[in-house]
């Protein structure tokens, strides 16, 4: 994931999941440990597509949905794959057996809203090296088609076990399972509630 993408992230974060619409450059850039000139350049980005007001010292978020599509069309998830792999059990007991890692996509969803929109089969997660390790221990690599798919875990450890809401909308929107419109369509149902 780009950094550009990280400020996204947590712009969203803090919008969506913790009501602060009013955010500093510079402490954003000290919660994601990067330069102040890569979160001007997101922000910029931003202020151009008339999602946010630059003030002196701080931004308003004023479209939480621009952000939110600006990313999802944006996302590359593909380049984040770490590792994919066959797991030969249902979808509920490979969540359970997954140690030291932030769940994503359709699993996300499910343990974040407690509901599940459309049956699914497979499985994204994000890991740092260690799950990583540990998943290929407890899920060896296989040539059958793939049901387990871990992406590289980046950012700050401070998002929920679920990942962000951006983060899961943003996850389902680059998906290419049928059912993954029906999650999409059940999480901006919940967005346009909460707005």
């Amino acid at each position: 994931m780009k950094k550009t993408e990280q400020a996204f992230r947590e712009i969203l974060y803090q919008a969506m999941e913790k009501d602060n619409f009013a955010l500093k450059q510079s402490e954003l850039s000290k919660r994601l440990g990067f330069s102040l000139s890569t979160i001007n350049l997101a922000v910029k980005k931003l202020e151009r597509m008339n999602a946010i007001k630059i003030k002196k010292m701080e931004f308003t978020i004023i479209d939480v949905k621009k952000i939110l599509y600006l990313w999802a069309s944006t996302r590359n998830l593909e380049k984040d794959m770490i590792y994919q792999t066959r797991a030969d059990m249902p979808v509920q007991e490979i969540e359970k057996s997954l140690p030291n890692i932030t769940y994503a996509a359709y699993s996300a969803y499910k343990f974040r809203f407690k509901d599940v929109p459309a049956d699914y089969s497979e499985v994204y997660v994000y890991a740092d090296e260690g799950g990583l390790k540990e998943i290929r221990k407890r899920f060896p690599p296989s040539d059958k088609n793939p049901n387990l798919f871990v992406l590289v875990q980046q950012g700050p450890e401070n998002y929920p076990k679920t990942g962000t809401i951006a983060q899961i909308f943003v996850d389902l929107w680059n998906l290419k399972q049928w059912y993954a419109k029906d999650f999409l369509k059940a999480l901006e149902q919940r967005i346009e509630e909460k707005q």
